[in-house]
Parts: structure tokens; sequence; C-alpha cells
């Protein structure tokens, strides 16, 4: 075998590649290689974070330029965007930039030296002015509605409180001093009273409370149980208030799915908004009280819905056969929304619609030159039936211009999360793939989210089993199909698939040919030591606390059974958040102790997650490498 410089040879021949950046392009694939794996990689949206419409309703500003850390406007009724700010730092990854009340500044987020501050842009003279500086970590924040403080929240002391801040001063007062953590805090609409949620301990419960600006006299609105919010307060979300400050609208699972309900802010019985048994998501009030818009999942296809305010059948705005309603903001005057929307082959764009039925208006363009689009493949929705008789819904990517009895290889990919799903949206993975001569599977497997709680409990400490049994059964709907070669198999996820690629091939070796699990965590047990807390909250919702329920924490721990693997695995994962505990690294280790057939590569310059553009293009082309040299004849 061909030696690569720098490289260590296992035992059994095989070489352990650290740094090789060749790249085998296959006979049968569709396009070139080189040419296309930069093609698909210009499928970038300009839009970052939620766009917001200025409160005159003349333009509509959004995060955007490189990772999302410009300020951008766009005429409302269409034009050129217009840069505003060069330089918004974290503009549209913590939350999304927004204008004051009366229109003078935008608010946004920046990071400083590990800490996330709140600064402010002035749109008459362009001047930046930092607000905070506090050295702790921002997750959420609203204007006061007249125009005087922001409230946010803010991790300086370990956990997350409630400060208020005075605009443009910078006078910066705490407000809440739990140990819980306390976020997500909105204004009611004359000023005079914030709202904030408190999670507890476990992150399962929510309970928002009414406070006065100055932090005193605290009162319980409400109490929602039973809901675990992975993200530190996210899916949960700002509990808003109507704009007759009478009603609270918010997001719970009470009813097994997740639905938006209202409650008097008096106190009183919930009522569910719209009941649907599908996901609900972005809930806002139409400054006018009269409505609400939201987005509703169907089976990976996101619609924009209005309901009326005071109870009636929603009306659906945007309905795409294939794609992704999200990002939604009302005009001010309540009769049109702006959101993004994005599909299997195009990257997220900016629309208004208005509530009339008339058709949509597209503001922004970011689909690359050179008519990519017709390239690309619209995958097919399909379900295949599961060991226990459940259907589990996938997307099928098939080549283009498949000839009579032409055979490909084929690539089950994995999701992350668990409780997340794939959506009808652009999966670069699969579009480059598929070109390149496979067929790809994305399965939504249970405990994925968007099918209901029941669905989403299924894995509930049995990671790495009864999901790793869907996709075994997605290799088996695979070989049924005409167009696949049944014995040229290959798998590969990150981060959760990163988990669930080494659990199929350690506990069901024989089903593929070629793996490639990619910053994932095998080791369970080990990760109770090195893991970060929102995934040791996580792991103590799924499996139990480990202290009570240690034996659930080496079930569900791939890394114990490497002595089965018999699948040849490339190990991938960015070097640089986490040096000090690689996971994949370990399990790299471990599969070389053991004589197994590997690669493993971690690309510098990353978090334990490889994001960067030059990376990803040569992760890529290494994981080409690697599948074509095992399931290409």
């Amino acid at each position: 075998m061909k030696k690569t410089t720098g490289a260590k040879v296992a035992i059994i021949f095989f070489t352990i590649v650290v740094g090789a950046t060749t790249s085998l392009i296959a006979q049968d694939a569709r396009f070139p290689t080189e040419s296309w794996v930069d093609r698909v990689m210009s499928v970038r949206s300009l839009v970052a974070g939620v766009p917001q419409w200025s409160p005159d309703g003349s333009r509509i500003l959004f995060a955007g330029g490189l990772g999302g850390s410009e300020l951008w406007t766009i005429d409302a009724n269409g034009g050129f965007p217009r840069r505003l700010a060069p330089h918004a730092g974290a503009a549209g990854r913590t939350a999304p930039p927004t204008w004051s009340p009366d229109g003078r500044w935008i608010a946004h987020a920046s990071d400083k030296g590990g800490s996330v501050e709140l600064w402010l842009w002035s749109v008459e003279d362009g001047r930046e002015i930092q607000l905070t500086d506090l050295g702790g970590r921002i997750n959420s924040w609203s204007w006061s509605p007249d125009g005087r403080w922001i409230a946010f929240a803010n991790g300086r002391y370990g956990g997350f409180d409630i400060w208020k801040v005075a605009v443009p001063s910078g006078d910066a007062t705490r407000l809440t001093s739990e140990s819980r953590y306390e976020v997500f805090p909105s204004w009611t609409p004359d000023s005079r009273k914030i709202l904030y949620v408190r999670l507890d301990e476990r992150w399962m419960d929510h309970d928002v409370f009414e406070i006065d600006p100055d932090g005193s006299n605290p009162r319980l609105v409400l109490s929602d149980t039973d809901f675990f919010d992975y993200r530190q307060g996210t899916a949960f979300g700002y509990p808003m208030v109507s704009p007759d400050g009478e009603t609270l609208l918010f997001r719970s699972q009470r009813s097994d799915w997740l639905n938006y309900w209202t409650i008097p802010l008096t106190g009183g019985e919930p009522r569910r908004v719209a009941p649907a048994e599908a996901e609900q998501a972005e809930g806002q009030w139409s400054p006018d009280g009269r409505w609400i818009a939201y987005v509703e999942t169907h089976n990976g296809t996101d619609e924009l819905r209005a309901v009326p305010a005071a109870g009636g059948q929603p009306r659906v705005l945007v309905s795409p056969d294939m794609g992704v309603v999200a990002n939604i903001d009302w005009a001010p005057d309540s009769r049109r929304l702006s959101y993004t929307l994005a599909t299997p082959t195009s990257a997220a764009d900016l629309y208004v619609v208005s509530l009339d039925g008339s058709a949509p208006t597209q503001l922004t363009f970011s689909a690359p030159g050179g008519n990519l689009e017709a390239d690309l493949v619209t995958p097919d929705k399909i379900s295949y039936e599961t060991f226990d008789g459940r259907s589990i819904n996938a997307y099928l990517y098939k080549p283009h211009d498949m000839r009579p009895g032409e055979r490909f290889p084929a690539i089950v990919l994995i999701h992350g999360g668990p409780t997340s799903h794939f959506a009808d949206s652009y999966q670069l993975h699969a579009q480059f793939f598929t070109q390149q001569g496979y067929v790809m599977l994305l399965p939504n497997v249970r405990g994925s989210s968007g099918y209901g709680r029941e669905f989403e409990l299924l894995n509930n400490g049995d990671w790495g089993h009864g999901d790793r049994r869907d996709i075994v059964a997605g290799a088996e709907y695979l070989r049924s199909l005409p167009y696949v070669n049944p014995d040229r198999l290959g798998v590969e996820g990150t981060s959760y698939g990163g988990f669930l690629t080494p659990a199929v091939i350690a506990w069901s070796p024989d089903v593929f040919q070629a793996a490639i699990p990619i910053s994932g965590y095998p080791n369970r047990v080990r990760f109770m030591e090195d893991g970060e807390y929102q995934h040791i909250q996580q792991l103590a919702y799924e499996f139990g606390p480990f202290d009570e329920n240690e034996e659930v924490y080496y079930r569900n721990s791939p890394f114990f059974a490497v002595k089965n693997i018999q699948t040849p695995t490339f190990v991938i994962h960015g070097e640089g958040r986490f040096p000090e505990s690689p996971q994949m690294k370990y399990f790299a280790d471990e599969l070389e102790r053991h004589y197994k057939v590997f690669r493993y590569k971690s690309y510098k310059g990353e978090t334990f997650y490889v994001n960067s553009r030059e990376n990803t293009r040569q992760m890529l082309l290494d994981m080409l490498d690697f599948f074509n040299q095992y399931l290409k004849e």
C-alpha cells in the first residue's frame, strides 16, 4: 500500500491519514469533483438571523455578509440591499439585530474577548456605542416600548440573570439573582413590567415571572412543566404579551405536540390557539393584536399560518410544495409578514406576503450564477417500515440521468440532535455525494422532532439501539431499490450522527461497508467528565442521573463495543475548542488498539465541529476519497 508522508501505519497495514489532501475522482461522477465541490458550497443565504421591519415599515433589517456578521437593510417593496455596518460581531448568531422603537438605533450583540456584549449602531450618523461591558454572555434581549431601556439575560455570575441597561448611557442594573437560569425577558406594552422565564435545575419546567422594571414585586404568571429545553430556554422562547397588555402567548408541549397557547395575564385557564397534530414555532402577535402568526411543520415542510387571536380557522399564507418557511416578522401595519424560504435546491431568501392572499414578493436573491439549481437534486419524500412496524420518514436523493441497469453505491446520512430532524432545506453532503455517483438516504429516525412527543421520546435511555435499528431498516430499504448496489452501502453523520454511526457499525457490524463518524461522542460515560453543561443536562434528561443509571450510560456507549467493528471507518473532528477532550481521537485510538481498518483526521482552526469554508471543502474531498475506496468497484 502506498505510504503517506507523516502517517502512522496500523498493524493491519492500513494507513491512518493525519493530513492527506488528495482527491480521488470517481469514474461515474456526474460532475467533475473539484469544480462540483465549489459549486455546491456556493449555495449560501444572503440572510442570517431573523429579519425585522423598521418601525415606519419602509425597510427590513437583517444580518448578512460573511458569517452573518454585518448589518443590512432592504426596501420592503424590493430593491438592492444596503449595508449599514461592516462589523457587527455576533449579529446573526446570538440574537438578531433589533430596531429601537423610534427607529434611531439598532441593537446588536458582538463578541468581545470571550464575552458577548450589546452594542448600539446609530441610524442617523453611523456611530457605534458599546452599551454593556459586563464580561458575561448575553443570550436574549428586548427593547422597552418607550425606547429607554433594553432588558437582557446575562451570564456574568455563572447562571443567567435578568438585567436592564439604559439607552444610550449604558448604565446597567441587575434585576434578578436566582441560581436557576432566568432568560428571555420581554416587556408589557406600557413599559411598566418585565416578564421573563425561569428554568428549573433540570431545564424541564418553565415559570414565567412578572417584575417591576427595578426588579421588585415578582409575580408568578404561568408554570409550564415537562418540556425539556436543551438550549437554555430557547425552545420555550420569549413570553409574548398581547398589544393590549391582557394576554400571554406561549409555546408548550402539554398537548403532546408543540403548539401555541394563550392565558390571561391576570391568570386563568390556558387556551390552545390553533390545535394541530403538528409542531408550531415562531409565534407572534400582530401589532394590532388581531392575529397570531406562526410556522407549522408537516413532515419536514414548514408553512406560514395566521389565526385570529380571538379564535377561528387559521389561514395558510405560504405553503410550499417543498420548502422551509422561517424567521417570520409582522410589518407595523399588521397586513404583511416577512419570512425566509429555503428549499432542497436553494438557500434561504427573504420574502414578503400579505394577509389578503396575494402572491408573495421575493426581496433577496441568493442563488449563485450558472443555473446551478437545475443541476441540484430535489429529493423524493419516502417512508419505510422499521423493526417494530413503525413508519420512518426519509429523503431519498438519486443521481440525475440514471441509465437503465445502472447500480449505485448508497450512503445513509444521520442527522444531529437527536431531537432534531431533516427538513425540506439544502443538504450540502447529500447534494455533493449524489452527483458524485451515490444514492443518499436521510431518515428521521425515532427521537427526531417534528413527529410528536411520543415519537420523540422513543429513544430516551436507548441511544444506539432502537434508532440504530431504524438505520438498519433504512439500509434494507436501499438494498430493495433496483438502482442500488446492495453490497456497497456507507453511513455517515455529525454530532448525534457522529455518535449513532459508531453505534451502527459496532452493534450491527455486517450492514455497512464504509462509515464516517464526524464530531460525535461515542463514550457517554467519559462524557460526564469532559462534556459541556448543556449536553450533560441532555443526558440527565435522556438517560437519567448518572449516579442512579450508570449501566444505561455504558449500554449506550458504542466505544465499549469497538472490538465488534468490521467496517472500515474514517474518524473526523475539528481541532480547537475542545482540544483537551477530543472524543473522536479516543475512539480512533480504540480502533487502533483493536487493529481495526480506519483513518483519522482532525481539522485545525475549528471548534469540535468542522465549520470553516476551507476545511469543509477539504473534508468533503477527503470523505469522497474514503467512500470511493470502499464503495466503488
